[in-house]
């Protein structure tokens, strides 16, 4: 082939090239939350609608809405951990995380995940309220408001709580201890349910 017609057909994709960008750098590691204990595989089990429990997705205000752990630097001033990525959004990645707690705390049957859970009577819903890091106290905080059917027509609530204090604030000092207070939380809350 001819080098200048070559060069004619490679000229746009070379200066395409220069156009495109396929986003940032990838961060050198994702943080993620694991159970302190897990279910062992081949367990199963099997129940009444009355007693298994669907976890109906979580929410969580805008701040904690991103893949990124939000830093507390003020009362009113925010700010996102340098370095700091979630594989998922929060929210999600404590759904699971409590899901997996009831699971082994109480042996009940969980339905979680996209499953709407339609044969589950009982519900666990909630939002993710906190769940970052506060420079004010150098310090992780978890706190999340749960909702689940009550008696009747009722409904209940409870608000539940972890503090990790003398926390430094890098991933190496945040990631591990949201996963410490995350849980916490979880195994308040898997008690709540029983």
């Amino acid at each position: 082939m001819n080098p200048t017609k070559t060069l004619a057909i490679l000229a746009p994709a070379l200066l395409l090239g220069g156009c495109i960008s396929f986003g940032a750098e990838p961060p050198e590691s994702l943080l993620t939350l694991t159970p302190s204990a897990s279910a062992p595989a081949g367990t199963g089990g099997s129940s009444a609608s009355g007693t298994a429990i669907a976890l109906v997705d979580f929410d969580a205000p805008a701040a904690l809405d991103v893949t990124r752990v939000p830093v507390q630097v003020t009362a009113t001033e925010l700010a996102y951990l340098k370095d700091a990525v979630w594989v998922e959004k929060p929210a999600r990645l404590f759904r699971r995380l409590v899901a997996e707690t009831i699971r082994t705390q109480s042996g009940r049957v969980v339905i979680d995940g996209d499953d709407p859970g339609a044969l589950a009577t009982n519900r666990l819903t909630g939002t993710l309220r906190q769940f970052g890091y506060d420079a004010t106290t150098s310090s992780v905080v978890v706190v999340f408001d749960a909702v689940r059917p009550g008696e009747g027509q009722a409904v209940e609530t409870r608000r539940f709580q972890a503090v990790v204090p003398g926390v430094t604030p890098d991933v190496q000092g945040v990631g591990p201890a949201l996963n410490r207070a995350a849980n916490d939380v979880a195994a308040q809350v898997a008690e709540w349910v029983g």
